[in-house]
């Protein structure tokens, strides 16, 4: 049997007074496998990534029914700093660095966790992916542009040396040549740590190129799950794309509660 790296079983979550946000969610990451979730604002992708690492709290959410089991053991209420510890870690969505802080310490903050010595041969790993940050090693990291600043939430994610990396709309925000460049580098994670990975976007032909399976979320629930290629090329994934583009460029269109519109 191929070993699970992350196992979402019949996975429910709710927020107090909006009812449940995931509803019945099943998903899997085998071993060194890259897999593409997919869905457009509003279906759910961010409540998952906040019940696998465990920060549905800090935002009112509870798991309603369900496992999450990561190498093959329970972590539902396990703390943050045990996941990355155990060898999970996220880039999470809008970059979320330290500004004020140098690249370097950026990196040195993930880094905390490793004994010195491996602190700075993962901090050299980042650097040669990464050689621009290794130029503005020094420089605050509010001053560096977009594509700089994802470079630099992706290099930290990866210097604690995860098995499991969480990357959260790595693309959103950011030219197509900037996002293809830090795309390349991924795979060479992935090629070369064979380090599996769990991959959030709504560019979804850019994730199933990059992914060997993907799942689509549409209102809480997968709609569709397969190989990526046959899921960029179903149906289901062009209504849901393709449908939540014409409503955003005809509001009057727009019914419901839940917000489909896709981000430019």
């Amino acid at each position: 049997m191929t070993e699970m790296m992350l196992d979402i079983k019949g996975l429910s979550v709710g927020y107090a007074r909006k009812g449940l946000a995931l509803e019945d969610v099943s998903l899997s990451v085998p071993k060194g496998s890259v897999v593409a979730l997919l869905g457009a604002n509003g279906a759910g992708k961010t409540t998952l990534i906040r019940a696998v690492t465990g920060l549905l709290p800090l935002h009112h959410g509870h798991i309603v029914q369900g496992r999450v089991d990561f190498l093959g053991q329970s972590i539902l209420g396990m703390p943050t700093h045990r996941l990355v510890r155990m060898g999970m870690s996220q880039v999470p969505e809008g970059r979320m660095v330290f500004k004020q802080l140098s690249v370097e310490e950026n990196l040195n903050v993930a880094a905390a966790i490793l004994p010195r010595s491996a602190a700075r041969e993962r901090m050299e790993v980042v650097y040669t992916l990464f050689p621009q940050l290794k130029e503005r090693r020094r420089q605050a990291a509010g001053w560096l542009s977009g594509g700089e600043q994802q470079m630099l939430a992706l290099g930290r994610a990866l210097v604690a040396g995860p098995r499991l990396l969480l990357v959260d709309e790595l693309s959103l925000g950011l030219a197509p040549l900037i996002v293809e460049a830090i795309y390349e580098q991924l795979r060479v994670v992935g090629d070369t740590f064979e380090t599996a990975m769990l991959l959030v976007e709504q560019n979804a032909p850019l994730a199933c190129e990059f992914a060997s399976t993907a799942y689509v979320l549409d209102r809480g629930r997968i709609a569709l799950s397969g190989p990526a290629d046959e899921v960029a090329a179903s149906e289901i994934v062009k209504e849901l794309y393709l449908g939540a583009k014409r409503e955003a460029a005809n509001p009057s269109r727009r019914s419901g509660a839940v917000e489909t519109e896709v981000r430019p």
